[in-house]
C-alpha cells in the first residue's frame, strides 16, 4: 500500500490560499515592545545584572594575569593565595549573578506571555458562535497556547543575548587592551567560526519546523482517532492495519528526523570545539612568541587565551539571535492576527440589566438575518480548508422581516421543516447573534442594550446534543450555579427524573461522566442537561429538541417535570415530535424565513395549512398518536470502569 504523508499542511486547489504562511503583520515589532512596558522596572534591574555578569567574566582573566604575573613568577604566596581567593569570590558572585539574571528573564518573559495569553483568551472568548463552527480545535488551542510557549522559551533566548552582547563587547575591548595584535586575529578568527555554526544552525531549524509538522501531523491524527467518536468510529468502520501502517510510517519520519537533528546538532558543537581549539592553538602561538621576546608576560597570555574561550559561547547566542528573534516575532503576529479579529457582538457602553426573578416577553419586530461570511468570523489560518471563493461568499438570509410576540410566562412552540430557521431564532433570543435588521427585545428592551451578565443570568438552554465536561456530575451541574447547596443539586435531579439512577451509582453525584459524556447515555447526559436548566432557574427557557434522545417513558416524567419548571417562566420549545407540544399557548409554524402560522394546536388543525400537513404526515396511523416506545439495551461496560449507567 502507498501512503502518502502531509504534514501540517492540508490538500490545496488551485485557488486555496496557503493556511501555512507566514507573513509578519506590519507594526509588529512596536505592538511586542509595548507588552514590555508594565516590566520596565525588571528589564532595567535585567540589564544592570547583566552588565555586571559581564563584568565579573572579565574580571576574572585580570585577576589570573595578576596572580601568574605578580604571585607564582615572583613567588609570592601570600599574593597566589589572595589573587585565588578573590577569584573564587568571583566564581561564586558570577553564579549568583546568573541565577538572579534567569530568575529575573524567567519573570519578564513568563509576564509578558502570561499577560498575551489572557488577552487572547478573554478575547476568543467574545468571539461569536459563527467563529467556533468554522475553527479546528487543535489549531486555536495551538494559537494561543503552544505558540505562546515557543515564544516565551525564544523571550529567555533573547534576554540572554543581552547579557551575550555585553560581554562580547567587553572581552574585545580587554583583549585590545592586553594585546592589540592578539585581537585583531580574534576578530579575523570570528568570521570562520560563525560561517559554519550558522550553516549548520539553519539545517538544524529547517529540520526542527519539519519535525514539528510532523508530530502535528501525528498529533492531530492521534486527536481525531483517540476521542471517543472518533474511536468508536475507528473501531466500527477503520482498517487497523492501514492505520497502523499509517501510524508507522508517521512516527518512522519523526524518528528519522530526530536522528538527523542530533546528528547536526553534534557536528555544530564538534565545530565550535574544533574552531575554539583552533583559535586557542593561534593565539598560544603567536601568544608565545610575543612572552619569549618579551612583549607582554605569562599572564597576559593566559588571560588572552581566557578570554577568547568565554568569548565563543556568547558569540554562539548572538549568532541565532536572528532566528529566535522571528521565531518571537513571528509568534506575536500570529497572536495579534487573532486579536484583530474584531468580535461581531459586543456590549453597548449604556447597557442596562435585566430585571431579575421576573419572566419577560419576547419580541421580534421585522428580524432579518444571515449567517456571517468566513472573513468577517474567522481567519483562513484557523480552518482546515477554505477556499478563495468561500471566503467573500455572502450567504443567503435565513430570516426576513420575521414578526412575533411570546406573552410573559408563556409557552411558545416553533415547528417547520429542517432549515426553516427555528435554531436560528433561538440563537438571536440567546444573543449569540445579532439580526442584521430588525430588532429582538426582551422584557421591553433591545437585546443590544442588555448586559451580557444579565441576558445570561435570565436565558437557559437545552439543546439536542447536551455537551458535559469531562468532570463529576456535581460539577457539571454547579457550572449552572456554583453557589448550589447539595439539597437544591439533588432537588433539580429529581426534577429531571436523574435523581434515582445517580442515586444508585457507587459515587454518587461525584461520578466522572467522562469524555463528553460519553459515560452517560444519550437520555442520561440530556436529563442532567435539565437539571442543571433547573438548578439555573433562568427566566427565560429555550428547549431544542430537548427530549429527542429519551424514550416513551423518559420523556413522559420529563415532560411532567419541564410542565412544572416552565410555569411562570417565558418558554421557546423546538420540537419534532409534535405531540410533545399540544398544550403549547402559541404555535409559530416557521417556513421559507418566516412565521407561516400562529395559534393553537386545535386552531392550525382546524386551519388545514402546514401545521396540520406537518402533523399528518406525522400521525397517519391513528395508532401511533402516542410516541412509539424505544428500545432499552443495556451494555455492561468492562473492566476498569466499576458502575454500570442504565437507562434511556
Amino acid at each position: 500500500m502507498d501512503v502518502v504523508l502531509r504534514f501540517g499542511a492540508p490538500p490545496k486547489s488551485d485557488d486555496d490560499p496557503d493556511p501555512w504562511s507566514t507573513k509578519v503583520r506590519p507594526g509588529t515589532t512596536r505592538r511586542v515592545l509595548a507588552y514590555f512596558r508594565p516590566h520596565i522596572g525588571k528589564v532595567a534591574l535585567f540589564v544592570l545584572i547583566a552588565a555586571l555578569e559581564a563584568a565579573v567574566v572579565i574580571a576574572t582573566p585580570l585577576l589570573m594575569k595578576e596572580l601568574i604575573d605578580d604571585g607564582i613568577l615572583k613567588n609570592d604566596l601570600g599574593f597566589v593565595v589572595l589573587m585565588a581567593g578573590f577569584t573564587a569570590g568571583l566564581a561564586v558572585l558570577a553564579a549568583l549573578l546568573s541565577m538572579v539574571s534567569a530568575y529575573i528573564s524567567a519573570k519578564i518573559g513568563e509576564g509578558v506571555t502570561y499577560d498575551l495569553r489572557l488577552q487572547a483568551i478573554d478575547h476568543v472568548r467574545q468571539l461569536p458562535i459563527a467563529f467556533f463552527t468554522r475553527t479546528q480545535t487543535g489549531v486555536l488551542v495551538g494559537r494561543v497556547h503552544t505558540e505562546l510557549i515557543m515564544a516565551q522559551q525564544s523571550f529567555g533566548h533573547l534576554l540572554m543575548a543581552a547579557t551575550s552582547a555585553v560581554t562580547v563587547l567587553l572581552v574585545l575591548a580587554e583583549l585590545i587592551y592586553l594585546s592589540w595584535l592578539v585581537a585583531i586575529v580574534t576578530v579575523i578568527l570570528i568570521p570562520l567560526f560563525i560561517g559554519p555554526w550558522v550553516y549548520v544552525g539553519r539545517l538544524i531549524q529547517r529540520r526542527t519546523g519539519g519535525l514539528m509538522e510532523a508530530n502535528a501531523g501525528l498529533g492531530g491524527l492521534l486527536q481525531e482517532r483517540f476521542n471517543v467518536q472518533g474511536a468508536m468510529l475507528s473501531k466500527i468502520f477503520g482498517r487497523p492495519n492501514e492505520e497502523m501502517a499509517d501510524y508507522r510510517d508517521r512516527a518512522g519520519l519523526i524518528r528519522r528526523i530526530g536522528v538527523s537533528i542530533s546528528i547536526w546538532a553534534r557536528l555544530g558543537f564538534a565545530m565550535m570545539a574544533l574552531m575554539a581549539s583552533l583559535a586557542t592553538a593561534l593565539v598560544y602561538g603567536i601568544g608565545g612568541g610575543l612572552v619569549i621576546q618579551g612583549a607582554f608576560q605569562l599572564g597576559t597570555l593566559v588571560a588572552i587565551a581566557t578570554l577568547l574561550q568565554r568569548l565563543f559561547g556568547p558569540i554562539t547566542q548572538l549568532s541565532g539571535l536572528q532566528e529566535t528573534a522571528q521565531t518571537v516575532v513571528v509568534s506575536f503576529s500570529r497572536i495579534f492576527e487573532l486579536l484583530d479579529l474584531k468580535p461581531l457582538i459586543r456590549e453597548s457602553p449604556d447597557a442596562v440589566g435585566l430585571a431579575k426573578n421576573v419572566a419577560p416577553d419576547i419580541e421580534f419586530d421585522d428580524v432579518s438575518f444571515r449567517y456571517p461570511t468566513a472573513d468577517e468570523v474567522s481567519l483562513a489560518s484557523l480552518e482546515h480548508l477554505r477556499s478563495k471563493r468561500e471566503s467573500g461568499e455572502v450567504t443567503a438570509d435565513v430570516l426576513r422581516g420575521t414578526s412575533f410576540h411570546v406573552r410573559a410566562g408563556t409557552l411558545t412552540a416553533l415547528v417547520g421543516p429542517s432549515g426553516a430557521g427555528k435554531s436560528t431564532i433561538t440563537h438571536l433570543v440567546s444573543r449569540l447573534y445579532d439580526p442584521n435588521s430588525g430588532s429582538v427585545r426582551v422584557g421591553g428592551h433591545d437585546l443590544r442594550d442588555l448586559t451580557f451578565d444579565s441576558l445570561r443570568e435570565a436565558v437557559g438552554v437545552v439543546s439536542q446534543d447536551a455537551y458535559l465536561f469531562h468532570d463529576t456530575i456535581r460539577e457539571n451541574l454547579l457550572y449552572a450555579r456554583p453557589t448550589a447547596t447539595e439539597e437544591e443539586l439533588v432537588e433539580a435531579c429529581r426534577g429531571a427524573q436523574i435523581w434515582d439512577l445517580i442515586d444508585s451509582l457507587p459515587r454518587g453525584l461525584d461520578t466522572v461522566t467522562g469524555d463528553r459524556g460519553y459515560r452517560m447515555s444519550g437520555g442520561e447526559k440530556q436529563r442532567l442537561a435539565i437539571a442543571r436548566l433547573l438548578l439555573k432557574e433562568p427566566t427565560v427557557v429555550v428547549l431544542d429538541e430537548a427530549t429527542a434522545h429519551l424514550d416513551s417513558e423518559s420523556e413522559a416524567a420529563v415532560q411532567r417535570a419541564l410542565k412544572t419548571a416552565l410555569r411562570s417562566r417565558t418558554s421557546l420549545v423546538i420540537a419534532h415530535r409534535l405531540s410533545t407540544i399540544r398544550e403549547a399557548d402559541q404555535i409559530l409554524v416557521i417556513d421559507g424565513g418566516g412565521v407561516r402560522e400562529r395559534g393553537t394546536h386545535d386552531e392550525l388543525l382546524a386551519k388545514g395549512g402546514l401545521y396540520a400537513e406537518l402533523y399528518h404526515t406525522q400521525f397517519s396511523d391513528p395508532a401511533s398518536n402516542a410516541a412509539k416506545p424505544e428500545i432499552e439495551v443495556e451494555f455492561d461496560e468492562p473492566e476498569p470502569v466499576d458502575y454500570v449507567i442504565r437507562g434511556g
